[in-house]
């Protein structure tokens, strides 16, 4: 209590009354403040892509002004909501729990999770990458090694529980380098730290520029991720309109991000400076990002799990009741009559579909589907498989064209990851169409060529080369 009240002195003191925050509605300036992470891809249906398409403005009808508030991590957008001088935000899991640990004390403070932006099931929107030139083949080799990472962030929190199930004690396994994103990955290219923990779109942008190699994809760990959107509960129950037509919004950026995938992918790269291919590898179709906003059982469970981990890291963090935290009503009011369905489900919408004009076959599985993109085009080709996929490659290149990008799926956990940065493994014993396997790191790839014998580690060029001799390549 003593804390508390000490908390909302100090806020008081610094001219941020909780009382009467500039937005309320009368006051002839009426505004809306919203802060977000830009190129944190993961939110840009409550973001970048929100705030290019202007869906919030039109919805709000000039009864509002909004102003956008970028920052790099969920933190100082948390700090500003304690100060009552942010009423919406976005961020991943970690910093979303971080948010209702700190406001929770606080009534006029108080946050509550209302959407969801986009999640991963198995946690791939978390990664841990090392230079190129890294001997390191899996996480545990990086023991007593330097590790770049946001403090209480979740790419933070995949570090320390992928430390934890290779047999290392997080606190003392690696020394573990407080760092913003950008700040990171220029000391990793320096040499100053080893390795490189962060969320979506670092690590893939890191290793698409050919400064990284993937060590640990977050999907390992088999526990979902994902970023949310809080608000102040305050604002909320006093500008009950402003939340609807915020969350409203959203729907409609994550309905044209669904429709127009790649449309989508350039505008948040021309907002970002991220390169495209880049974007779309998380938020393209069957992207490693599911956008979808609703609040599933799924992603609460997340929320308890994570704490455990969130109190080892030393975030000064209080229990959190999720159940309190977590609040549907407002999107549940917002979606409509589909909310339990469609909260039942999770498929991507954003599916990939077509027919394979290499292999021939419909393209139908989103374990195994695969998609190319050539420069000059403004469409992709679908792929059935992977081989399938490199069948395309090697028949465009030989026929002159550039790939912008070509996409395949982790063999096990479904990961989508460039074709020519992934670990390829030839299986003679399968069939023609499923021959060369694709993972995102060595470790995975390592683990399937010991259950089959027959297999075995093969290079991009030599991939693609037996892609496209086909059945007679054994």
């Amino acid at each position: 209590m003593r804390k508390t009240i000490v908390a909302l002195a100090a806020l008081l003191a610094a001219g941020c009354s909780l009382s009467a925050q500039p937005g309320s509605a009368g006051s002839g300036d009426a505004k809306v403040v919203i802060g977000y992470q830009s190129k944190t891809i993961n939110t840009v249906t409550a973001g970048t892509l929100l705030r290019s398409l202007g869906f919030l403005e039109k919805r709000l009808a000039g009864k509002y002004r909004v102003e956008w508030q970028d920052y790099d991590t969920g933190a100082p957008i948390t700090a500003k909501m304690v100060a009552g001088k942010i009423d919406i935000g976005s961020m991943g899991d970690y910093p979303l729990l971080i948010n209702a640990s700190r406001t929770q004390a606080i009534d006029a403070a108080r946050t509550e999770l209302v959407s969801v932006t986009g999640y991963n099931l198995r946690g791939g929107l978390n990664m841990v990458v090392v230079p190129p030139s890294s001997p390191a083949k899996t996480l545990a080799d990086l023991k007593g090694q330097k590790v770049s990472a946001s403090a209480g962030s979740a790419g933070h929190g995949t570090l320390v529980q992928a430390l934890e199930r290779a047999g290392l004690d997080p606190a003392t396994g690696v020394e573990t380098v407080n760092q913003l994103p950008p700040v990171g990955a220029t000391a990793l290219q320096s040499g100053s730290v080893q390795g490189y923990a962060q969320f979506v779109a670092w690590p893939g942008l890191l290793v698409f520029k050919n400064q990284a190699r993937l060590l640990f994809d977050g999907s390992a760990l088999g526990v979902p991720t994902f970023h949310g959107v809080v608000v102040r509960q305050a604002y909320a129950k006093s500008h009950p309109d402003v939340v609807q037509a915020f969350l409203q919004a959203q729907i409609d950026a994550t309905r044209y991000l669904h429709e127009h995938p790649l449309e989508a992918a350039e505008s948040v790269a021309k907002a970002t400076g991220l390169p495209p291919e880049v974007v779309y590898l998380y938020n393209g179709r069957n992207g490693i990002s599911t956008f979808d906003v609703t609040l599933k059982p799924q992603l609460k469970a997340a929320l308890e799990h994570d704490e455990p981990y969130l109190k080892s890291i030393g975030t000064d963090f209080r229990d959190v009741d999720v159940s309190r935290f977590v609040n549907d009503s407002y999107i549940r009011k917002a979606y409509g009559a589909a909310y339990d369905s469609d909260t039942a489900s999770t498929a991507n919408a954003a599916a990939v579909t077509g027919a394979d004009g290499a292999c021939g076959i419909p393209v139908s599985d989103p374990a195994t589907a695969g998609e190319l993109w050539l420069a000059g085009e403004t469409i992709t080709h679908p792929a059935a498989t992977p081989t399938c996929l490199l069948r395309q490659v090697a028949a465009v290149s030989k026929a002159g064209k550039t790939v912008r990008a070509a996409y395949v799926a982790d063999t096990v956990t479904g990961t989508h990851w460039f074709a020519d940065k992934a670990v390829w493994v030839k299986d003679p014993s399968a069939d023609e169409k499923d021959r060369l396997r694709p993972f995102t790191t060595r470790d995975g790839a390592d683990a399937f060529l010991k259950d089959h014998p027959k297999a075995e580690r093969v290079d991009y060029a030599a991939a693609l080369k037996a892609a496209a001799a086909g059945g007679a390549d054994r």
